[in-house]
């Protein structure tokens, strides 16, 4: 199947800038993670089988990387810590002013409470939601079975109002009691 490189870059940058942007919370990580995306896009658009949708392939494509991004993270910020605590150094580095507003806005969104949640659950939630992806869809794109896309989204929202509520910022939610508070009384 042939692929038009340049329609689908147009037809579904946006998406998956938004997605990165999501996923990452910071403007400079999105826009790599979205150029890294469309480079695996043009070097790989002859393995494209037609067994998934193009969008569904290319959020795929998006999470792999993401992921990988994420564990190359996880190991430098331990070597970093293990040199910063042999040298402690005074000199700090400043993100550029023009971007601290968004990171920091970031930081007290719902987004940075989803990071905070579980691979499987993160991601249903951010093509869910973020995407508007259906149950189909995202299944497609994490190929795992609907059933488990519908319990991680569950189990998820659950994960999720807990953190909320842990952190204060409840006024995301309606004014039932947490889920917690709601399972102890129905067991009683």
């Amino acid at each position: 199947m042939k692929l038009d490189i340049d329609q689908i870059s147009n037809e579904y940058l946006e998406r998956i800038h938004r997605a990165a942007l999501v996923l990452t919370g910071n403007p400079w990580d999105a826009d790599d993670l979205t150029q890294e995306t469309f480079l695996v896009l043009s070097r790989q658009a002859s393995t494209f089988q037609g067994k998934s949708k193009v969008f569904t392939w290319l959020y795929g494509i998006l999470i792999n990387l993401e992921r990988r991004e994420r564990r190359r993270y996880l190991t430098r910020q331990k070597g970093l810590k293990i040199v910063t605590e042999r040298h402690e150094s005074e000199a700090k580095s400043e993100p550029a002013t023009k971007y601290t507003l968004e990171v920091s806005e970031w930081k007290k969104s719902l987004w940075a409470q989803v990071a905070k949640l579980s691979d499987g659950q993160r991601l249903a939630i951010v093509l869910r939601f973020s995407e508007e992806m259906s149950y189909e869809e995202i299944a497609e794109t994490l190929a795992c079975p609907i059933g488990t896309v519908k319990s991680r989204l569950f189990n998820g929202l659950a994960n999720l109002r807990e953190l909320m509520h842990e952190s204060q910022d409840i006024e995301f939610f309606t004014t039932d009691p947490p889920l917690e508070a709601q399972r102890r009384s129905a067991r009683s």
